[in-house]
């Protein structure tokens, strides 16, 4: 069985981390499977949402320490086609995990237990997230005396409160559900048996809009992050013009005076 599902519905991508029994720790497979998924869903007009999950009762416990850590440091050398895949192509990697990667079609993150080391960075790449009751989050790489650098010193304080991002990269602390809640890590709490439909239910939703205008929408957000308002109104400027000339623009105006549901095409 492959250490990735990736699956297509009905114009949503569905990929699920499958090592249950390994608590869908990260293998070299996985990596080049995730940024292959993650590259085809990019490039497939047809799909316009993704929801990312883990198989079981665990998202992600991060990178198997067995195989890709020492594959990594070279204290193993490559024994198979995974292997060396990843190691001739560094960005394989940062692709898996969303990381200097350019994808500005949505991903919905359906957490069914705990996110923990990398496993909880390539949530911060994701743009609406679920959580199961019993899901944690945390980074608990300096308890093992490394970082946490997959694009978490970068992305947890823009997305949290800085002393809430502090105390969890700090600690190596993991953090509940009920808190990642209440600081806006995760959008909603859902039961474990509901979640993908959940999931499924909010991708249906944005797979009805305009596709073009779902993206632009979501790389002016990125884009503009940290920037001066100057140059962020400017990014915002240019995602607004090819919206506003696009035939999706023209459309959805039309179908709504015509009392009619829009045919978007995303041009």
């Amino acid at each position: 069985m492959s250490d990735l599902l990736f699956e297509k519905r009905d114009g949503v991508a569905v990929l699920t981390l499958n090592r249950p029994a390994k608590k869908n720790a990260l293998t070299p497979e996985m990596i080049v499977r995730l940024a292959d998924a993650w590259t085809e869903f990019r490039d497939d007009v047809a799909l316009r949402v993704a929801v990312l999950t883990g198989a079981g009762d665990t998202f992600s416990a991060g990178a198997d320490l067995g195989r890709l850590i020492p594959l990594l440091t070279r204290a193993r050398p490559p024994d198979d086609e995974w292997d060396a895949r990843m190691l001739a192509d560094r960005t394989i990697f940062q692709a898996a995990i969303l990381r200097n990667f350019e994808l500005w079609k949505p991903v919905i993150a359906a957490v069914n237990g705990a996110a923990l080391a990398g496993g909880c960075e390539m949530l911060q790449a994701t743009d609406l997230r679920l959580a199961a009751p019993e899901a944690s989050f945390g980074l608990p790489e300096p308890t093992r005396g490394i970082v946490p650098g997959g694009g978490s010193l970068v992305r947890l304080a823009r997305q949290i409160p800085y002393v809430r991002a502090m105390q969890i990269l700090l600690t190596g602390d993991a953090m509940p559900a009920a808190t990642a809640l209440e600081v806006g890590f995760v959008n909603e709490i859902v039961p474990r048996e509901k979640l993908l439909d959940r999931a499924f239910e909010l991708a249906a939703r944005i797979a009805e809009n305009g596709p073009l205008a779902v993206r632009k929408i979501k790389e002016a957000v990125i884009r503009s992050q940290g920037r001066p308002l100057a140059e962020a109104f400017a990014i915002e400027d240019e995602c607004t013009r090819e919206v506003m000339r696009s035939q999706d623009a023209r459309e959805g105006p039309r179908a709504f005076m015509e009392r009619r549901k829009p045919s978007f095409t995303g041009r």
